[in-house]
């Protein structure tokens, strides 16, 4: 073997190892990181309604109506730095699916005085969608 083939082959040798040690490295990165992470769940077609209204960011600000991450099992009346209408927060309300149902249906029989803009969604479908979404913001 010559001189400048035995370099080359040293060279090859070393590469390999070292691409050896990568990928090991690599397989446990990606083993570690191969963690179920929770995905984001895209709001439903009907939620651009709330949206007008709402933010829905952990942490994020209130709009003209409160920040809904984590409504669902909240007070009524409850999310820290909103102002709400005083039927809101003397409603007495725990936001569970079924009162979240009737609320979106129509809020103001819910809560007399609320300051909730829009009519109601009479359509169950697209309720159970919202609410089926804003369960996932936890």
């Amino acid at each position: 073997m010559t001189h400048s083939n035995a370099y080359l082959t040293a060279a090859t040798t070393g590469a390999a190892l070292l691409l050896i040690v990568a990928s090991a490295h690599g397989a446990d990165r990606t083993a570690a990181s191969a963690a179920p992470k929770p995905q984001a769940v895209a709001p439903p077609p009907a939620f651009a309604t709330c949206n007008t209204c709402h933010s829905v960011a952990k942490g994020g600000p209130n709009g003209v109506g409160p920040n809904l991450f984590g409504v669902v099992g909240r007070a009524a009346g409850t999310k820290p730095g909103y102002v709400y209408s005083p039927a809101m927060k003397g409603s007495n309300i725990r936001w569970a699916h079924a009162k979240l149902d009737a609320y979106l249906a129509d809020p103001k029989a819910v809560v007399p005085g609320t300051k909730m803009m829009i009519p109601g969604i009479k359509d169950a479908a697209k309720r159970s969608d919202i609410i089926s979404y804003l369960e996932t913001l936890k």
